[in-house]
């Protein structure tokens, strides 16, 4: 017989987040694989490592996802404003920015306290206490 198993509201919202921890990594991994000038790599590098502590922070502070959207904006931009050796980097920030930025603004399920989610809109009923 399966015992349903209360989650806290960091697991609650840990998908979403989860989605980003991976693309922070593996936007970090390509500052490196393939040619970068010096101002993209370290861009890329930089970035990824936030997306990555912002994804994490955002499980147990979930309007901290928000600062990814930022990030995701300032990427896509960047794509295009920095100097670039190769069309794949170009690319490769582009999709991602738009995965992160998309991903970022999937909402938490809910809060211990039945809070609000996107848009003030409630993901799950309030919980009897």
């Amino acid at each position: 017989m399966a015992v349903p198993v209360e989650r806290g509201p960091a697991v609650r919202g840990a998908p979403p987040r989860i989605i980003n921890v991976i693309l922070g990594v593996w936007l970090f991994i390509s500052a490196f694989i393939w040619p970068h000038t010096q101002a993209q790599m370290t861009n890329t590098w930089i970035c990824g490592v936030l997306v990555v502590i912002f994804a994490l922070v955002s499980m147990a502070v979930p309007w901290v996802r928000y600062l990814n959207t930022l990030l995701a904006i300032w990427l896509f931009i960047s794509a295009w404003a920095l100097p670039t050796a190769h069309a794949g980097t170009i690319w490769n920030n582009v999709l991602v920015a738009i995965a992160v930025f998309i991903v970022s603004l999937v909402p938490n399920a809910t809060t211990a306290t039945g809070a609000p989610g996107f848009l003030g809109g409630r993901t799950a009923p309030p919980r009897a206490v």
